[in-house]
């Protein structure tokens, strides 16, 4: 059973591409009446999928085993002339985090954003899709062709709902991610003309061997690369786009797109430890100081503009620009224990956005609702217990309307909404107990470390370090006073506003988003132990190369001799 299992589960890492393919096909042979088909279809294909990516990140976990790598040929032609699929801990961790977004926004799409739209679901898919191949894929060309599906898939899921502003900030997104697409294709054609490979392995053994006259071509073909995944990553000044199409777009759509700007950091994390890490000889951490300048200033613009927004769509897509850029930093240090903090802090922060965006929506809606000036109307429940002749007035609070503060009840929606809030300002600030004060903490202490940073005992982190230090706690605190002024006007100073209301299958998703935030921080011991060795294998890529390049295709079966014919001697 054990090796009918091991022989399965290479195969196994096709589904997260397969899956979202046929189901969108499908999808698209239905009529446009059959809307609640194609919902369960989404749903049921997303939930699936995520029950895929934890048996692969279970897989990639393994303790033991002589090797952490998945490798498969689509083709069955060996690499670097095959297309390969790669599987590791990284890869895993990024499938199962895409997943979870994706079931959310599903689940919370399903209450009424699936209906303003015909093709919702089939371009939800495809950009599932687009994620997973991103993440898988071993080569560049293959992540160009998975970067367009994803980015295609997002084009209409933006546009989604119609409406002027999102059409207007939906050109602005087309439009530089189609510059980004093109310096993409810049980069990967000049390094193909330079290395002769664009397989990601082949690459990480040829970066050493490039002559040194073409040292500085290389140098400036990475550099092009890099800067198409910063504007996916939303570096500033380059992220002018994010927070306008952000917000525009529906409530599920933003929290999806919370995982878009992630893809930015993982290509970034990827190619950059592979290609310049500690064997890539005259180029060994190349751009590392650039990149920690530009996450730097991004952790800057993102906590400035959290401070000084007032829509919480805005303030979610903020908090994600924070987010990218800490990530951004952290990598650009090139150390394995700081690395396994920023892996740490990463699904952590992806998920506390995308709730924020969920949020963002019901709490306008709930603002939407009613007149915040009309004056507070008991209800039923209410009154026995704020009449005059039963509650004696004196020494007690009253409001502006001589209404008794004390025995008033909370809505449990209202409470729910005030608590998920309260929840995510936590997570977004990065302050205790919950995952983003371990994750801000874990990096912090690498930074501290002078071994943990591979340094020379006594030597101290260094002007970059420091600043690093300084921005994790100035942005926590800017974001705390952020999120905590929108709580008071949204929960503390308004009054008259009706209940809220809220259905089931939309508070669902956040309970779920911040649940496994509560996991994460419960779990955190085990989670940073399986950071800490998803960082070790970044920075040491060799079983990575290996397991690329010494995969062999499948032989084909022996030919069956041909039956005789009448009369033929055998």
């Amino acid at each position: 059973m054990n090796q009918l299992t091991a022989s399965a589960m290479p195969h196994l890492m096709l589904v997260p591409i397969v899956l979202p393919l046929l189901t969108a096909a499908f999808m698209l042979l239905l009529r446009e009446e059959q809307q609640r088909t194609r919902l369960v279809l989404n749903l049921a294909s997303t939930l699936l999928g995520l029950l895929v990516a934890l048996a692969l990140l279970g897989w990639a976990d393994q303790q033991g085993a002589p090797t952490t790598m998945g490798v498969y040929l689509p083709g069955n032609w060996p690499a670097p002339f095959g297309i390969v699929l790669a599987l590791d801990r990284l890869s895993a961790l990024m499938l199962v985090l895409t997943s979870t977004v994706g079931l959310a926004s599903a689940l919370y799409a399903s209450a009424r954003w699936h209906r303003v739209g015909v093709h919702y679901h089939p371009l939800f898919q495809f950009q599932l899709m687009g994620l997973a191949g991103a993440f898988l894929t071993a080569d560049l060309f293959n992540l160009f062709v998975f970067f367009e599906i994803m980015l295609a898939a997002s084009y209409g899921l933006l546009l989604h709902g119609s409406g002027r502003a999102r059409v207007r900030a939906g050109l602005h997104f087309i439009a530089i991610n189609l510059a980004a697409s093109s310096l993409f294709l810049v980069g990967v054609s000049m390094l193909y003309g330079i290395t002769g490979t664009l397989n990601m392995a082949d690459l990480a053994r040829s970066i050493a061997q490039v002559h040194e006259a073409d040292r500085g071509l290389l140098h400036a073909a990475a550099a092009i690369l890099a800067t198409a995944f910063l504007i996916k990553a939303a570096v500033w000044p380059l992220n002018f786009w994010l927070v306008p199409a952000y917000s525009a777009a529906t409530a599920p759509v933003g929290a999806l797109f919370a995982i878009m700007t992630k893809v930015g950091i993982y290509a970034i994390l990827r190619l950059w430890t592979l290609m310049f890490g500690g064997a890539a000889g005259a180029s060994a951490l190349f751009g590392g100081p650039w990149l920690v300048g530009a996450g730097l200033v991004t952790m800057t613009f993102g906590a400035i503009g959290m401070l000084g927004s007032q829509r919480l769509g805005y303030l979610a897509g903020y908090a994600a620009i924070l987010s990218s850029g800490t990530l951004l930093a952290a990598t650009g240090f090139g150390q394995n224990v700081l690395t396994a903090g920023l892996l740490y802090y990463l699904p952590s922060s992806t998920l506390a956005v995308s709730a924020l965006f969920l949020l963002s929506d019901l709490i306008d809606r709930w603002r939407n609702s009613g007149d915040s000036m009309a004056p507070y109307e008991p209800s039923a429940d209410e009154a026995p217990f704020l009449n005059a002749e039963l509650v004696p007035t004196d020494g007690l609070n009253l409001d502006d309307d001589e209404q008794v503060l004390v025995g008033r009840t909370i809505p449990a929606a209202a409470a729910f909404l005030g608590l998920s809030f309260l929840a995510c300002t936590l997570l977004v600030a990065g302050l205790p107990p919950l995952s983003g004060f371990v994750g801000k903490a874990a990096m912090l202490t690498a930074l501290l470390n002078p071994l943990g940073l591979g340094s020379p005992v006594g030597r101290q982190p260094g002007l970059a370090g420091w600043a690093f230090m300084a921005l994790l706690i100035a942005s926590g605190l800017l974001a705390l006073i952020a999120l905590t002024r929108a709580g008071i006007r949204h929960f503390w100073a308004a009054q008259g506003r009706p209940t809220p209301q809220l259905r089931l299958i939309e508070g669902l998703p956040i309970a779920g988003l911040l649940a496994a935030c509560i996991g994460l921080s419960v779990a955190a011991g085990p989670v940073m132990r399986f950071t800490q060795a998803t960082a070790d294998a970044l920075h040491a890529p060799g079983t990575y190369v290996r397991a690329v390049m010494s995969a062999t295709p499948v032989p084909n079966p022996p030919r069956s001799p041909s039956p005789a014919t009448p009369g033929e001697k055998p």
